[in-house]
């Protein structure tokens, strides 16, 4: 099964070796057809240490890492 990538936003980079990443997402609500956005906050593994609040990445699935982490950092733009 391939690994999903979900591209964000950092928001957090408090933790050793670990950054939050919000993901926003959009879709139309089925009943009120109408545009809705909704956000999602995933904790990432940076094992550089050297992204900051707000930088734009790219994070891929893993095996679990510690109790929260589940996703890698691939790249940042």
């Amino acid at each position: 099964m391939p690994k999903r990538i979900l591209q964000g936003t950092v928001v957090s980079d408090k933790n050793e070796k670990t950054v939050v990443v919000r993901v926003d997402r959009r879709f139309t609500h089925p009943l009120l057809k109408k545009t809705v956005r909704r956000s999602k906050k995933y904790h990432a593994h940076d094992e550089s240490n050297a992204l900051k609040i707000g930088a734009m990445v790219s994070i891929e699935e893993c095996v679990p890492i510690s109790k929260n982490k589940r996703w890698t950092v691939i790249s940042s733009t």
